[in-house]
């Protein structure tokens, strides 16, 4: 956990990548992203499984020129993502303490180990509650002492302030991969949260949400949304959409 918080905050590097979304109608939503150190500029590929017309393209186009003018809402956005990160990294350091570990499987590199609730340890936050009801699995590539994916599920329900605050039904899974996408630099490539109820202590994920991230490309550290959108605009009709 020390070398995963570590690398995590050395990390400034900024990509763009396909966003795949899964909708709970099964239909697929497909973005093509680029980041910027102002926030992340996407632009729709398909749509409720199918490709924008030409209105919509226009639409999009006049969006992105919007945002580039007045890039508030990226930003909010950013802040938003920033925010997130930093809870999650909290959450990554009580790893240790908030549970006991017994080894699993081992498939080349990766060791899977296996996790339960410590029942000596006392949740300092709500996110920490939902965090210590959970038991599952976490792979590591014992090569580079990175996380390769952590898996879980809710052993019981989990209630905020006797449920006024919110609360998360027993059951629900989740699931979050990571590659090395490049020498060194490791991005999110899978996140998978099924639960049910409500929980406000992540802005930018929800309970229920499935996405992946694929075509990892790195653009410059100083990346400027005119010039995010200009990569957008010249790089994303010569990739084609996903099936």
């Amino acid at each position: 956990m020390t070398n995963e918080l570590k690398a995590e905050g050395q990390d400034h590097s900024l990509w763009m990548f396909r966003l795949e979304t899964e909708k709970p109608n099964a239909q697929k939503e497909v973005d093509e992203v680029v980041e910027t150190k102002d926030g992340d500029l996407k632009r729709p590929i398909l749509i409720h499984g199918r490709e924008l017309t030409p209105e919509e393209q226009e639409q999009v186009d006049k969006r992105i020129q919007r945002l580039i003018h007045n890039p508030d809402a990226l930003r909010k956005s950013l802040n938003d993502k920033t925010q997130d990160t930093a809870r999650s990294q909290r959450l990554l350091k009580m790893l240790p303490d908030a549970f006991v570990f017994n080894y699993g499987e081992r498939h080349g590199d990766l060791v899977q180990l296996n996790f339960s609730p410590n029942p000596h340890f006392r949740p300092p936050t709500r996110e920490a509650q939902v965090f210590h009801a959970m038991e599952g699995s976490i792979w590591v590539d014992s090569k580079k002492a990175r996380v390769a994916a952590i898996t879980g599920h809710l052993t019981r329900e989990v209630k905020f302030g006797g449920g006024m605050l919110g609360h998360l039904d027993k059951g629900g899974e989740f699931e979050v991969k990571q590659a090395e996408v490049a020498p060194g630099y490791w991005e999110l490539i899978r996140l998978n949260v099924q639960m049910k109820g409500k929980a406000l202590f992540f802005k930018t994920i929800s309970v229920q949400q499935k996405y992946s991230r694929s075509s990892f490309k790195r653009v410059p550290d100083d990346l400027t949304i005119a010039q995010a959108a200009e990569i957008l605009r010249t790089q994303v009709g010569s990739r084609p959409p996903s099936p």
